[in-house]
């Protein structure tokens, strides 16, 4: 029933070799595709173990935190933020609570209001400081389109992280290993701010194979081939698009998912881009050393897996409870239904988990994807837990590979 998704994978990896990924689908509690495709790294492999820079991946593996954190009473998701951190309630934010910023709602967005300076990004202390102090800002647009959420691309992990260690007493990797990580058995598979015995291990783009790492920091946009598009025609999910799109090409599939045409630029660039040019470079040792918590989380396959199939088992692993059964209910719940002014979609939001972007009935389905198109994912109605990870050169705009795998790894585990 799974055995077919090594070969999918392979397939998808097109001419971009030598890059690759990692792809690890559980299903009703086991693991029924743990497969790997490419380098990581010069004369190293992909496997479910790599660690990966998988960018806002890891707001999704904060959210869980904060939830295990609610579970305990440490944190309550409708408290204002200030009544933990006195700091932060100034500037019009006195009741903003945890709940507005996973859902993205409180119009903490602009990164430009706080910084010009990428290199600022890497302070943790400067910029949970700069944090507390901001206002809210009103997205560009909004009078007329009437956004339901602005997504919080760098700022939402600043307030995330800097409260966790107000209310753990712990630095904010400690909190993670000891709340999340350590119950899950994914010790050293999960880090904001990688040690510097771990930076040579981490998986980079394939611009970065031969010696110095280049200064471009935007993915080369590839047209399709004929081999790409004869795979899109071959599948066995081609139905769900065929109808739908003019040319069944990456962009046509891509299209079906996010509807760029509607973008925001000026709000995409306030929210990603602080000196509105262009944006961080992750994979310098000095970036992945970093707390960035919005954006560089990293993180292998084989733990972004564990963690949803956490989430699509109940909230209990392995006999212990981390997420309660109330408050998980509380964190599913879809709180926002309405276009992002930042992202070219409707979101969906739950509190920290977007909904899963596919073209099947997944109403229940939520998680987290990154900018270069790498995603995690749960679906409690199937029992299924989904975690693609890769150093391919796109985004998840002009790419479909996450869509692929997960429109069929969906359609494997309907009854």
């Amino acid at each position: 029933m799974w055995q077919d998704f090594p070969k999918l994978l392979s397939k998808l990896q097109f001419d971009d070799s030598p890059a690759g990924g990692s792809l690890v689908i559980t299903h009703k509690g086991e693991t029924v595709v743990n497969t790997a495709i490419g380098q990581a790294l010069p004369h190293q492999d992909w496997h479910a173990h790599t660690l990966s820079v998988n960018f806002s991946i890891g707001k999704g593996v904060i959210a869980t935190l904060v939830a295990v954190l609610v579970s305990k009473g440490l944190l309550d998701y409708d408290t204002p933020i200030s009544s933990y951190w006195v700091e932060f309630g100034v500037g019009g934010k006195e009741h903003i609570t945890l709940r507005h910023i996973l859902t993205h709602t409180a119009g903490l967005f602009n990164i430009t209001t706080l910084t010009h300076d990428t290199d600022e990004l890497t302070d943790w202390q400067m910029m949970t400081a700069k944090v507390a102090q901001m206002s809210p800002d009103t997205p560009k647009g909004q009078d007329e389109q009437g956004y339901g959420s602005a997504y919080s691309a760098l700022v939402s992990g600043w307030i995330l992280g800097g409260l966790v260690e107000r209310v753990t007493g712990l630095p904010l990797q400690h909190a993670l290993d000891e709340y999340l990580a350590t119950p899950l058995g994914i010790q050293g598979e999960l880090y904001y701010g990688v040690p510097a015995d771990k930076l040579g291990q981490v998986a980079k783009p394939v611009r970065y194979f031969n010696g110095t790492p280049t200064t471009k920091r935007k993915p080369t946009l590839k047209p399709d081939t004929p081999e790409m598009l004869a795979v899109y025609a071959g599948l066995d999910i081609t139905p769900l698009w065929a109808d739908k799109v003019e040319t069944l090409g990456t962009s046509g599939i891509n299209k079906l998912y996010f509807d760029t045409a509607k973008m925001n630029l000026v709000n995409y660039k306030n929210a990603l881009m602080p000196n509105g040019r262009d944006g961080v470079e992750y994979h310098h040792d000095k970036v992945l050393q970093a707390v960035i918590p919005a954006a560089n989380g990293v993180s292998t396959a084989h733990a972004l897996a564990t963690i949803y199939a956490m989430h699509a088992n109940g909230g209990v692993w392995q006999g212990q409870t981390l997420i309660t059964p109330a408050v998980l209910a509380d964190m599913r719940a879809v709180r926002v239904d309405g276009f992002d002014a930042v992202m070219p979609a409707n979101m969906r939001w739950r509190s920290g988990f977007h909904r899963l972007f596919s073209l099947q009935h997944t109403p229940n389905a939520y998680g987290h994807m990154g900018y270069n198109g790498s995603v995690a994912f749960c679906d409690p109605d199937r029992q299924l837990s989904f975690a693609f990870i890769h150093n391919f050169d796109t985004t998840m705009l002009n790419d479909v590979r996450q869509f692929v795998l997960a429109e069929r790894a969906i359609a494997r585990a309907t009854p």
